[in-house]
């Protein structure tokens, strides 16, 4: 028996692409230039997984900074000029989080255009990363809600929004990647999973 192979997690921009090894490395490129070298960037790893002989292919987060800010930046009640400083990660690192500030709902289908290039791109399956719903409310201040279980349970409902768009766009897998569960072990077990329960539902 024979299991299909994938992989986890993203994959290194191209030097060209962005500033290489870095958290955050800012684009080379601007405007179309940027558009071209993001797909670019995509295309080339999905080769390299299909001469590799990866059964469900990803096109590596080469659209995105980061997988979490990919996600926010197109959704609607985060004020990204009002910063908090607030610890994250259970307060393993500081960082200056934009605020939610009103009712979160999407702005569009935030991966519709990198999903259809990927697909188009390739007859394998085809995998796409989203951030989970804990992982999402740990990088932001909450102004609003006033319960973080009740702000991740409105991302887990926008995520299955976009996941179901991305199942009906001709995408296989879906991969929440939680990274908050590794240090909220308490949280990760009372609302944690309940709250990617209902992004994967």
């Amino acid at each position: 028996m024979r299991f299909p192979t994938t992989i986890a997690g993203s994959l290194p921009k191209p030097f060209w692409l962005a500033e290489p090894e870095k958290l955050w490395g800012a684009w080379r490129h601007e405007g179309a230039a940027l558009e071209k070298a993001k797909r670019d960037a995509a295309l080339l790893w999905l080769k390299i997984q299909e001469d590799a002989g990866i059964d469900i292919v990803s096109e590596g987060e080469q659209f995105r900074i980061h997988f979490v800010h990919g996600f926010m930046e197109q959704i609607a009640g985060i004020d990204w000029q009002k910063k908090t400083k607030m610890g994250i990660r259970n307060n393993r690192y500081e960082a200056d989080c934009p605020t939610v500030t009103g009712q979160l709902r999407r702005r569009k289908f935030v991966h519709e255009k990198e999903a259809r290039i990927a697909r188009a791109a390739t007859t394998r399956k085809l995998k796409f990363t989203l951030p989970g719903p804990m992982t999402l409310i740990d990088t932001l201040a909450d102004g609003y809600y006033g319960d973080r279980v009740k702000m991740a349970f409105a991302f887990a409902e926008l995520l299955n929004q976009e996941a179901k768009d991305l199942e009906r766009l001709g995408v296989d897998v879906i991969q929440f990647d939680e990274p908050a569960f590794n240090v909220y072990l308490k949280e990760t077990v009372e609302w944690g999973v309940p709250a990617l329960e209902k992004a994967a539902a």
